[in-house]
């Protein structure tokens, strides 16, 4: 399988302010370091999730009332905590999902015609938009609690794989990332190793699923699987890699936890781990042989984590 991996098209179109943030604590008389087994011959390859992991915006995501059709907007956060009880229980007991990508409850995580973008007075995909927003405001309102752990790949050129439930094509998921690059919140664009918005059809079906009947949650597996078998294809094998993924949406690190632990039987001699960033923590998590099961390595409410503590759970 192989996706595009060329420069995102020109951005000038947004005004992005330019970065006077904390970030910069972080770049001062910063040095490039090695990956951690870098020595044995190991790389260490990061996986993120992107919504409320990496970064916070403010997409809606829209409900609709099982009655009346009106629609309710609710943020990614509480979608990923509450999606498997809304209109069964809970406070959205009363609301239901729509599944048209035009009409639902995702569109606003998809990419639009460009008559559409026009009618909706946009220039550039939503994704795009949304990241130039959250730009405009101070930076702890939208780094998330894996944003240092991705600043920190970026830097040192780790390999970096974005797999979100987002379905926008690879190439605006690159766009709205190199709005961070120009705000000089990141320093260089990341060495994509792979990205996977899987609710992307043409993404679905590069992951094996023709139908398109699979679940965000399996279709992350098969975008980790297909990840990890990248690596080892473009950087070679090495018993000594490093392999960790952070997710926020607990269906997900569930599955993500299943499918590391078939990576793990099928390369024992390698490193996999999971990184939850849901409730407001940051949780390091080592997959071991004996199943889904983790041991928990590290954890600590956000944002009392230190970045460069955060750092160094990597």
């Amino acid at each position: 399988m192989s996706q595009n991996t060329d420069k995102p098209s020109d951005l000038n179109d947004l005004f992005v302010p330019k970065s006077e943030s904390s970030q910069l604590e972080l770049a001062i008389e910063r040095k490039k370091e090695h990956d951690r087994n870098f020595h044995l011959g190991g790389r260490s390859f990061y996986f993120f999730d992107f919504d409320d992991n990496v970064a916070f915006l403010a997409t809606p995501l829209i409900l609709f009332h099982k009655s009346s059709g009106q629609e309710l907007k609710i943020s990614s956060g509480q979608f990923a905590q509450e999606h498997a009880r809304i209109g069964k229980s809970g406070p959205f007991v009363e609301y239901k999902i729509e599944w048209d990508d035009v009409t639902g409850t995702f569109r606003n995580f998809r990419d639009h015609h460009n008559d559409e973008l026009e009618r909706l007075g946009l220039k550039k995909q939503i994704f795009v938009h949304d990241v130039a927003e959250a730009l405009g405001l101070p930076d702890f309102q939208w780094k998330g609690p894996s944003w240092s752990c991705f600043y920190h790949a970026t830097f040192n050129q780790r390999p970096v794989s974005v797999i979100t439930a987002r379905g926008h094509d690879p190439q605006t998921l690159k766009e709205g990332i190199e709005l961070f690059v120009s705000a000089g919140h990141l320093p260089s664009t990341p060495n994509f190793l792979s990205l996977f918005p899987v609710s992307h059809k043409a993404t679905r079906t590069e992951l094996g699923d023709l139908d398109l009947t699979r679940s965000v949650a399996e279709l992350k597996q098969s975008a980790i699987r297909e990840s990890v078998e990248r690596a080892l294809e473009r950087y070679g094998y090495s018993p000594h890699h490093r392999f960790g993924m952070s997710d926020d949406d607990p269906k997900n690190i569930q599955l993500i936890a299943e499918e590391m632990t078939k990576l793990k039987t099928k390369y024992p001699e390698m490193s996999f781990f999971l990184i939850e960033t849901q409730h407001g923590e940051f949780v390091k998590n080592e997959i071991g042989l004996s199943g889904p099961k983790v041991t928990k390595l590290a954890s600590a409410p956000l944002p009392s984590v230190n970045p460069v503590e955060q750092i160094k759970l990597f």
